[in-house]
């Protein structure tokens, strides 16, 4: 099963993300597995810069909400103002309507915000005025996030969490790709040059074909046993929940379509469930998501879990 367009956009990322191929295949995975990306690092380490490169690689329409803690849900949905001409109220879209939105720096903002979020991520529809207004297709929510210890941050509720299909973090640089980064162009620069690879509507077609992967009953058995050994407080408190389950099952099927394969195999379920579930997790020594910490339990467990 050739997808040849997928390696182009993955070349083209990397002339603007340099050194991070993997991050940057497991940013397209969530996209191609029609999840929202969660991007959790250190301030100035490319965030921003990976939601902005993968919005115009794609092709879609996108829209850039800067989360600070005065941020009001109306300034994220919209409002409706009264138009003296029509006699009526108008509405007027916020950000959200966008097939893409990069929220930056999520946590800065305040619960209200962070409600209003959930039903647009969960449901591809908002609620404003007693209406509720469709989104359009794709929708997508790429969101950058510090470190919730910094200052000015609220830590994201777990039903918030939940719903990103995978957190990723970039890190530093190598030495070579610095030195590229330092000899090269402004990456605003290159961005706003990028050509689209894909139109919405392929990117839509390459989702349907993502889910159409095949998966056999004994990596469905392998998958399940996954779930129930997060399940039984040996390394978490609470297990993976079910729609965590259907996530990893979607995001492995689009890695799977990443590999030219049109079926599963264990490596594509190892492959992303650290970054399913390191997110969703908290270890028995933890009271609070701590996602180094899972990551490491999430490794103890693939390792303790027979193929």
């Amino acid at each position: 099963m050739k997808t040849p367009a997928l390696p182009s956009l993955l070349d083209q990322l990397e002339t603007i993300i340099k050194g991070k191929r993997p991050q940057v295949e497991l940013a397209v995975c969530c996209l191609l597995a029609s999840g929202h990306l969660l991007i959790e690092d250190l301030p100035g380490v490319g965030k921003t810069t990976l939601a902005h490169a993968l919005a115009a690689t794609l092709g879609l329409q996108y829209a850039r909400a800067q989360f600070t803690s005065d941020l009001m849900p109306g300034d994220l949905l919209g409002i409706s103002v009264f138009d003296r001409n029509r006699s009526e109220f108008v509405f007027h879209p916020g950000p959200v309507f966008s097939q893409v939105l990069l929220a930056d720096e999520i946590n800065r903002a305040g619960p209200k915000v962070q409600s209003a979020l959930l039903e647009a991520m969960e449901e591809r529809q908002v609620s404003v005025d007693g209406q509720t207004r469709r989104l359009p297709e794709p929708f997508f929510v790429i969101a950058s996030q510090n470190p919730f210890d910094q200052l000015g941050t609220y830590a994201l509720p777990e039903s918030q969490l939940d719903r990103f299909l995978l957190c990723i973090s970039l890190g530093y640089p190598s030495r070579a790709a610095e030195r590229a980064l330092l000899e090269g162009r402004d990456r605003r620069e290159l961005i706003a040059e990028l050509q689209p690879v894909l139109t919405p509507e392929r990117l839509i077609e390459l989702q349907r074909q993502a889910q159409a992967v095949h998966a056999a009953p004994a990596l469905l058995d392998y998958v399940q046993e996954l779930l129930t050994q997060t399940r039984n407080g040996r390394w978490f408190i609470e297990g993976l929940s079910p729609r965590a389950g259907l996530g990893l099952l979607r995001a492995a099927r689009a890695w799977a379509l990443l590999q030219d394969r049109d079926y599963l195999i264990p490596d594509d379920v190892q492959q992303v469930l650290p970054f399913v579930a390191g997110h969703r997790l908290r270890t028995l020594d933890s009271p609070t998501v701590n996602r180094a910490a899972s990551l490491q339990a999430v490794q103890s467990l693939l390792e303790h879990v027979p193929v």
